[in-house]
This record gives C-alpha cells, sequence and structure tokens, in this order.
C-alpha cells in the first residue's frame, strides 16, 4: 500500500495531507470535505480534485489532512496545496503537475508572501501605521 505525505503553507496556515489507496474520502482534521464550512472555502479546497477528476481516479484515494494555525481562507489555501502537491507525487502524472502549473502555480508552489513585521515605537494597528501627529 503506497502512502504520501506532503504539506501546504499560506501565511500562518500549516496543513500536513496523507493520501493512501482506499475509498475516496477526503478528511480535514477527522471532518469530511462534504460539511467543512465555510462553503467559499470548501469550494478552494475542491478545485485541486476537480482539475485532477479527468486524469486520475479519484475513487481509489484517501485523503487525511490535519490543519493549524492561521485563518479560514488561508488555511483553505493551504490545504489546496498541499492535496494538489500530494495527488502529483502519489500518482507521479506529469501531465497533472503540468495541469495544475497552468491553471494556477501556487497550487503546487506555495505562496511566498508574509505579513510584514510591525516596527518598534509604532501603534499597534499595521506594519507602517504611524501615531497621528496634530499640529494645532
Amino acid at each position: 500500500m503506497k502512502i504520501t505525505k506532503t504539506s501546504g503553507k499560506r501565511k500562518e496556515a500549516i496543513a500536513r495531507a496523507i493520501l493512501r489507496e482506499g475509498t475516496g474520502i477526503v478528511r480535514i482534521n477527522t471532518l469530511q470535505l462534504d460539511v467543512y464550512e465555510p462553503k467559499y472555502a470548501r469550494e478552494k479546497i475542491r478545485l485541486p480534485l476537480t482539475l485532477a477528476d479527468d486524469i486520475v481516479d479519484l475513487s481509489k484515494i484517501d485523503i487525511a489532512i490535519n490543519i493549524a494555525g492561521g485563518g479560514q481562507m488561508g488555511q483553505a489555501d493551504a490545504i489546496a496545496c498541499a492535496i494538489a502537491r500530494g495527488l502529483c507525487e502519489h500518482t507521479d502524472n506529469e501531465e497533472l503537475y503540468n495541469k495544475y502549473i497552468k491553471y494556477d502555480r501556487t497550487l503546487i508552489a506555495g505562496d511566498h508572501r508574509q505579513t510584514e513585521v510591525h516596527k518598534p515605537g509604532q501603534s499597534s494597528k499595521g506594519a507602517r501605521h504611524k501615531r497621528q501627529k496634530s499640529y494645532r
């Protein structure tokens, strides 16, 4: 039985995916994908599965994902990245890899952008936010 472990990152969110031969169930922190909320995040997670549907038989692959950190959409992007990487590695399919790269490169390469560090001696509202100055 072939087992593949991959990970995906986005901002502070880290997703770890385990792909193994099975019955086509996708679980996120023991919760099935069909009941994962919010709906938009669920559709974002389903994207790599939809793209791979005509190339790979997904009914024979179980995907278990453990996600931690970040917000809802950052987690959704990290999960999608982990699934796409995992499917490419598990199936060794060059056509699937090229399809992901052509559609959206961040599904495989990840998104390198991070939040900017807050500067010392300034307000806690943002990285570049300065205190308001009064001239009168």
